[in-house]
């Protein structure tokens, strides 16, 4: 299936982009903690890639709302929200 194929793709493009974020010194460390949760949400498999996607699009929309978060990085959290926004069942 070249959706899943695709979706796949989508969610491990999300998830180097949230990494990078985690990685990163100059990232908050509230910011990181609330990130990392994410991380570990998007990879349980408990529920389906789309479920797991629209969390985490929801929280990270949350996240970005947060004023003590660097300009870049919410940006950088916009690319992965898009990324997993393209996810679809």
């Amino acid at each position: 299936m070249a959706d899943e194929k695709q979706n796949k793709e989508s969610l491990k493009e999300a998830l180097d982009t949230l990494n990078q974020i985690v990685s990163s010194n100059s990232t908050p460390k509230t910011i990181k903690k609330s990130i990392s949760d994410l991380i570990n949400d998007l990879n349980d498999e408990e529920y389906s890639l789309s479920v797991r996607a629209a969390n985490t699009i929801s929280l990270l929309d949350d996240v970005t709302q947060d004023p003590n978060l660097p300009s870049y990085v919410r940006t950088q959290l916009w690319q992965a929200v898009s990324k997993l926004e393209s996810i679809r069942e």
